[in-house]
């Protein structure tokens, strides 16, 4: 058998000596309870950009879909296998979340990828290639821009991938429907790993800036 992650079974000692003992009666209420989180976070799975983490959340108050590059696909209620589709509909239809938040990060390798033309596939499935082409229109366009530099062009592309998937997220009817009820709340963020800088979607201008904290 092989042996488990060392850096896991003492990160779990740590939690259970550490955090556990304060938020001991939280678990137990969640675990009888259940979750009733208001917030459904849609981040990318680099390990350096953890909502959890950024937020300061506690468990029970985040719902947090995680995917290469923060992505939301588009509504295709068809025969296939749809991860990020099937949390969707059971944050907004099960949970009922309030607000929904789109959070890009700084530096994504999925967005890089997504940006370089020649790269080769990772496998013959190339299943990230594959979901990198939701943005390849936009990828062409900023690829073609010579006047950027590379940071600039990737910086540009993060956060339209952002805005990208908050429309996707409107072709879903439910979630269409809500927001125009005002029962739903959608959301667009920009984490710089590099700086810790939070930069928020202006909901008119759908420019990013940072909120004052």
């Amino acid at each position: 058998m092989q042996r488990f992650p060392d850096t896991l079974l003492n990160g779990y000692r740590n939690f259970m000596s550490g955090r556990y003992v304060d938020e001991r009666e939280r678990y137990r209420n969640l675990a009888e309870l259940g979750q009733n989180p208001s917030t459904l976070v849609i981040a990318c799975s680099d390990s350096r950009s953890a909502p959890e983490i950024i937020f300061d959340a506690g468990p029970g108050e985040l719902f947090v879909i995680r995917n290469v590059a923060n992505m939301v696909p588009p509504y295709e209620p068809d025969s296939n296998f749809h991860a990020t589709s099937a949390a969707l509909e059971f944050a907004v239809l099960s949970l009922k979340v309030s607000d929904i938040v789109v959070m890009g990060h700084g530096r994504c390798g999925g967005i890089r990828a997504a940006l370089d033309p020649n790269a080769e596939p990772l496998s013959p499935g190339d299943f990230i290639g594959r979901w990198m082409a939701l943005l390849k229109p936009a990828a062409e366009q900023i690829q073609s821009n010579d006047i950027m530099t590379q940071t600039e062009r990737q910086t540009a592309l993060e956060r339209i991938s952002i805005r990208n998937s908050l429309n996707n997220l409107r072709s879903f009817p439910e979630i269409k429907a809500r927001e125009e009820e005002g029962k739903l709340n959608l959301h667009g963020a920009w984490f710089d790993i590099s700086t810790g800088e939070l930069w928020i979607m202006d909901q008119n201008t759908r420019d990013f800036i940072r909120p004052e904290i």
